[in-house]
């Protein structure tokens, strides 16, 4: 059984958080303790029904203001198909936080309000998408029963979204009426919109397919050492990590990187088990045949599909700290288990998120999205987004506080 992980999206008050509640609470997914707080809680809809958000509320003040301010994660499965859903804020000053949730999400659900139509959140949020790299766009027309379930206002809002992704060059994007409040077209069809001829949200959840990325080779990035030095093991050498993408065999030839030196592929580990051959995901121990000096933070990749290796490398960013980004300070870039001192002397240009045209500011301060050029101290091993996604991305760190203050992509301009 697979797993998908998709993220809900959109501005404040259209209904992520009563999307994701109606899925669970319709799919029989909350727990009996989970039902039983909910039904005495004080947030009631106008109707006097439950308000389902609060099972998505998992800080003091998301509770007491009825909003979403971290990312929340929920967990589900059906007989198809297992969920991880990231719930997102809206409000403009939390963009990183869904940022965040957004970096590990195979599909975006971009909630509209149906009486809005596509905003400046919505915007922005297809804008991240794109930056992202998301591989599918499903895009919810929400609160439908607050505009008597008409036909021509899903029609007005999917063509004006239809413009927008063809701006942002969305190449995959699906469109599903419903509402999150009363339930219809989440689980079952719904029959008030007998003029909407798809899937229900789960039914298309559990669906869902995805063109494989043509990503060729493999990645090793070391997370440790394994070194006992004990009587029994006084030769044993490992390294630990986790595998990115398929194709780390026994036998294979290897290239080590920064340092390019090359061996083969002695044995895998995995439990103190042997294995042929280690699988994407697989947290394991590989053994090399040569002795070779290999540091945390160093990567072992397939000799035939080598990872680019640079000091100077322009990449996208997106901004979170209220601090802007400052040209002449030292920053920190951790990419897997490599922390790298660098500075980010030139800012080419940032993005309007509303236009999508590319601006030459010299600033890029919270929230932002910019493109830069990144000078380091170390060699840094990436690929590109479009080649290689689990391995193009990073943060920078601030020594000084020691707070992730952005996200980086490493794409092609």
């Amino acid at each position: 059984m697979n797993i998908l992980k998709f993220i809900t999206a959109g501005s404040v008050d259209d209904g992520k958080s009563t999307l994701i509640g109606r899925l669970l609470y319709d799919t029989n997914s909350i727990l009996d303790d989970q039902l039983e707080a909910i039904q005495q809680a004080n947030r009631k809809n106008d109707d006097g029904t439950i308000d389902l958000a609060i099972l998505t509320d998992g800080l003091k003040a998301e509770r007491e203001q009825g909003i979403t301010i971290d990312v929340a994660y929920k967990y589900f499965q059906t007989d198809r198909r297992k969920f991880i859903i990231a719930d997102a804020p809206g409000h403009i000053q939390y963009t990183r936080n869904m940022v965040t949730g957004a970096s590990n999400s195979d599909l975006i659900i971009i909630l509209i309000d149906a009486r809005k139509g596509v905003i400046e959140q919505t915007k922005r949020h297809s804008f991240l998408a794109k930056i992202l790299g998301l591989r599918k766009v499903l895009v919810c027309v929400n609160k439908m029963d607050m505009v008597d379930y008409e036909l021509a206002v899903y029609e007005n809002i999917k063509n004006d979204y239809l413009n927008l992704a063809a701006k942002l060059e969305l190449p995959d994007v699906d469109f599903i009426p419903v509402s999150a409040l009363k339930g219809d077209n989440i689980v079952q069809k719904s029959e008030r919109m007998p003029w909407y001829h798809g899937a229900s949200l789960l039914d298309y959840l559990e669906e869902v397919d995805f063109e494989e990325v043509e990503q060729q080779g493999w990645r090793f990035p070391v997370q440790w050492v394994v070194r006992p030095q004990s009587a029994d093991l006084h030769d044993y050498r490992g390294y630990a990590g986790r595998v990115l993408g398929a194709g780390l065999r026994v036998g294979e030839e290897v290239l080590v990187l920064p340092n390019g030196y090359r061996s083969t592929i002695k044995s895998i580990e995995l439990d103190e088990k042997s294995l042929n051959e280690a699988s994407d995901g697989a947290s394991v121990i590989v053994h090399l045949a040569d002795d070779i000096d290999i540091s945390r933070g160093d990567y072992i990749v397939s000799a035939k599909y080598p990872a680019k290796i640079e000091k100077s490398i322009e990449a996208n960013i997106s901004w979170f700290e209220n601090r802007a980004l400052d040209v002449g300070q030292v920053y920190l870039l951790q990419t897997h288990a490599k922390v790298s001192k660098i500075k980010i002397p030139e800012i080419l240009y940032t993005f309007d998120v509303h236009s999508q045209e590319k601006l030459l500011d010299q600033e890029i301060g919270l929230n932002a999205i910019g493109r830069v050029r990144i000078k380091s101290a170390d060699e840094i091993v990436f690929d590109e987004q479009q080649d290689f996604p689990a391995n193009a991305r990073g943060i920078i760190i601030d020594p000084r506080t020691n707070l992730t203050v952005a996200a980086v992509l490493f794409q092609s301009a």
